[in-house]
């Protein structure tokens, strides 16, 4: 191996180690494209919170119509015991975050 084959080897290695805290390149190429599944199922957790959102903004609306209130208390202890039950304490921390965001004024 030359010198400029060892210092291009030498900065990848280094790159990659940089990017994902990786030894090899084998274990560099498997964080790259876990994190490229990751960043994508981020994305359809988005857009699924945003649909959310959209679908509790046609309850609240409903609800507030008919003279009742924009919030369902009892609704939303459900929720929040479905997400603690399938995900433990942090669950129940993500339906907080969920409701608050599905909360918004109508």
């Amino acid at each position: 191996m030359n010198t400029t084959t060892t210092a291009q080897a030498t900065t990848a290695e280094a790159t990659a180690a940089e990017r994902t805290g990786a030894r090899t390149d084998e274990a560099a190429a498997l964080i790259g494209g876990a994190r490229e599944r990751i960043d994508s199922l981020d994305d359809r957790i988005i857009g699924l919170v945003q649909e959310r959102m959209a679908v509790s903004a046609v309850i609240q609306e409903a609800r507030i119509t008919s003279g009742g209130r924009r919030v369902n208390l009892s609704r939303e202890t459900a929720v929040l015991g479905h997400f603690r039950d399938a995900l433990g304490k942090p669950g129940t921390a993500l339906a907080m975050t969920l409701l608050e965001l599905c909360r918004g004024r109508v």
